[in-house]
């Protein structure tokens, strides 16, 4: 029998459910069936799937003769089930890639529990996807499997049948089936939870749940919003019949309480003229089954209070007056936001009028994060090289702890940040500073850029909307004509930006700041460095940093990490600096040897602690190279980015390092030590000598000696590449670049 029986009810959604099915047939795991259920819909739910099962065997469509609603159609599927699991999924949701595999997983792991609870993100129409806001009730600490007793806070979850699997054994010895009408899910779930032997969690997304703009029942106005009566009869029906569970009586007591308050309070779903009875069916309910004893928050006491009275006029009153009062505070929140900006402008406007400090100096980088990049890299040797200079970072408050001793940190927005940009002689950042800088006669700003462009930049956006999406480019040139200076890495970089960002300013082809790490430091502080994150000793370290897409709206990892670590062996490590990950589709745990490095601040740390880099589009591999170090490109939708994007050159045809065009072709390449043969080394030398012909280690040193003390002869010439030494060697390590498991 297949592991899983995926039932799929189907009543008008003909436009998602091809994405739904193909979201089953795609996943890696392969022992399930699906049971599709057309439940007599009107549109070409049937249809599709008679298609989907002529073309696989593993899918049955089942053609209900009437409409009989989603309770009995999935009814109906369970009748046709034969896996070990049942996992119910609307047909207007889609499965997560890999979210069989990780739930199968998950039971082996758990001794197969009766019920497997997991997640799920919200997916609306625009493409944003977003988690459930109380994941954190699934993680997995404690024992692997307990009984609902043990964590009632479980039932804070959203009550659907689509979050859990379901011990198909469990289910029909208990008898449970979906009752007709709305709200089905309440008679199915509380019950199946209650009389669970074993409850296991998987603190993993493995549904979208799809935020329909129209159509969703469940926010169209009807009386059938109504059923919520018969159901929750149903719940302490099944309570009353089973004496030992009598302790779930106050929590189901307060949990229609709050049903009942939240279906009231919602403008759509019930019919203006059938307002006053749905409050007296609620009343009698309430005072039918009223059980105290379950805690209910302060706030909550008084509404739970009025609807057990029956009290609707004075409970609509209460409404109003919160709705009212809410309405009062955020406009009240406004005005004080309105106030505050006027007077932070007038401010503004007052210190442009003071003179200026000519020992000031104020930095940031990207966007006002912690200190790090070339922006930091300059500030730490003008202290060291400009006498009595006075520095300024600006950071959020939670990056503050990055900011070193001796430099001022400055929170954006504040009466001290515009202070500073008003009188500060310097002004470095490798974005753009707030668009309400005024730059004023004296003041010189030096513009460091991040990195070196492949993707298409400034200007050369105005013909790619999907990567512009909505620059300002008025702005953008306004913002540009206040550079005093531009950084640039190598005469590339100079090339592309003189066309993408067209001004008088002057550029300093002095190499890249932020690299200058790579030359000073030793295997010594490597090491420290790998102990730090967590690296084995002995172990080959990968850095995966993948760059973002712009023709996509929700981030998906490109790469399977956990698949990628199983091939490459116990010897290999990846640390992972990749945002998407933590999102809806990211990882339930990390893996024992995939190493969450997306929050850390300093990229240059992650590359000097890596062995290897496995990037896309990413301007860190033209960083990357000055270590010497292998670098494999990961460049399976190059068209689709190049679409949408644009590069400046074909990567392809001048790699850093080996190329895979898929993710099995990758694996192939550490499988057979492509990765770090010859060629790679070949090819290595010549990116690095096209793109780094000035990153000797003293970049900072030309800027600054430029920039803040003047000098335009005597600058430290950049060292030729034959004479460097090796960059930032890695500590030896026993075993390290051990052979990859086939």
């Amino acid at each position: 029998m297949p592991r899983f029986s995926v039932i799929v009810p189907a009543f008008r959604v003909q436009a998602y459910l091809h994405a739904c099915l193909d979201s089953v047939l795609a996943q890696s795991f392969k022992d399930y069936e699906i049971v599709v259920v057309d439940d007599c819909s009107p549109d070409a739910c049937g249809p599709i799937a008679d298609e989907y099962a002529r073309r696989d065997h593993r899918v049955t469509a089942l053609h209900l003769p009437r409409n009989t609603g989603l309770g009995p159609a999935r009814n109906a599927g369970m009748g046709r089930a034969a896996g070990d699991y049942l996992i119910f999924l609307d047909g207007d949701d889609t499965l997560f890639p890999d979210a069989l595999q990780t739930i199968a997983d998950r039971i082996d792991a758990t001794g197969e529990p009766d019920v497997l609870m997991y997640d799920y993100a919200r997916t609306y129409w625009t493409g944003r996807s977003v988690r459930n806001v109380l994941a954190a009730h699934l993680d997995e600490g404690g024992p692997a499997r307990f009984r609902l007793t043990d964590r009632p806070e479980l039932l804070r979850l959203l009550m659907v049948v689509w979050n859990k699997a379901y011990r198909r054994a469990f289910i029909e010895a208990e008898g449970f089936t979906f009752p007709p009408g709305y709200y089905e899910d309440t008679p199915w779930t509380y019950p199946v939870l209650m009389s669970a032997g074993s409850i296991a969690v998987l603190d993993a997304v493995c549904v979208s749940y799809r935020q329909r703009r129209r159509g969703n029942i469940l926010s169209t106005t009807s009386e059938k919003h109504f059923d919520v009566f018969d159901q929750y009869d149903r719940v302490f029906a099944f309570i009353d019949a089973r004496p030992e569970l009598a302790l779930w009586r106050p929590v189901m007591f307060r949990r229609m309480l709050d049903h009942f308050s939240a279906l009231f309070a919602s403008r759509d779903r019930l019919p203006h003229h059938s307002r006053a009875a749905f409050f007296r069916r609620a009343a009698a309910s309430c005072r039918r089954y009223r059980t105290p004893g379950a805690p209910v928050p302060r706030r909550a006491q008084l509404r739970h209070g009025l609807l057990r009275l029956g009290a609707r006029r004075t409970y609509q009153a209460l409404s109003g007056a919160q709705r009212l009062g809410g309405r009062l505070r955020r406009g009240s929140a406004a005005v004080r936001r309105a106030v505050r900006g006027a007077a932070l402008r007038a401010h503004y406007r007052i210190q442009s009028r003071l003179p200026l400090r000519s020992r000031d100096a104020v930095f940031a980088a990207r966007g006002s994060g912690g200190y790090t990049g070339s922006p930091a890299a300059i500030e730490a040797k003008v202290r060291e090289l400009v006498p009595g200079v006075r520095t300024a970072w600006i950071c959020r408050a939670v990056d503050a702890h990055t900011v070193p001793t001796g430099t001022r940190h400055l929170v954006p927005g504040t009466f001290a940040h515009w202070t500073a940009l008003a009188r500060s002689a310097y002004l470095v950042n490798d974005a753009a500073f707030d668009r309400g800088l005024v730059k004023r006669r004296g003041q010189v700003l030096l513009q460091t850029h991040e990195g070196t462009p492949l993707r298409t930049v400034g200007t050369d956006l105005l013909d790619r909307p999907a990567a512009a999406r909505g620059t300002d480019f008025e702005q953008l040139l306004r913002s540009v004509d206040t550079w005093d200076f531009s950084l640039s890495a190598n005469p590339h970089s100079t090339l592309v930006r003189e066309r993408a960002y067209p001004s008088a300013y002057l550029t300093l082809e002095y190499g890249s700041p932020r690299n200058d790490v790579y030359h000073r430091t030793g295997p010594a502080d490597v090491a420290r460095l790998r102990e730090t994150l967590g690296i084995p000793a002995g172990s080959t370290a990968l850095l995966y940093a993948p760059t973002h897409r712009d023709y996509r709206r929700v981030q998906q990892p490109a790469l399977d990490l956990e698949r990628l670590v199983r091939v490459l062996g116990p010897q290999f490590v990846v640390l992972a600096r990749a945002p998407q990950l933590a999102g809806p589709g990211g990882h339930r745990a990390p893996h024992s040897r995939i190493i969450d490095v997306s929050g850390h601040r300093s990229v240059e740390t992650l590359a000097l602690a890596s062995d290897a880099l496995i990037t896309d589009y990413a301007s860190l591999m033209f960083d990357y190279v000055n270590l010497d170090r292998p670098v494999v490109l990961h460049l399976a939708d190059i068209e689709a980015y190049e679409a949408a994007r644009g590069t400046y050159f074909d990567i392809t045809a001048f790699p850093p390092g080996i190329v895979a065009r898929g993710q099995d072709e990758l694996f192939d390449i550490f499988a057979t030590d492509h990765w770090r043969g010859s060629r790679s080394a070949q090819l290595r030398a010549a990116f690095r000598a096209r793109f780094c012909p000035y990153d000797d280690g003293y970049a900072a040193e030309r800027v600054v000696r430029r920039v803040f003390l003047g000098e335009t002869d005597g600058l430290p010439l950049p060292v030729p590449s034959a004479a460097r030494r090796t960059p930032s060697a890695l500590p030896a390590q026993d075993g390290a670049g051990a052979g990859v498991k086939s």
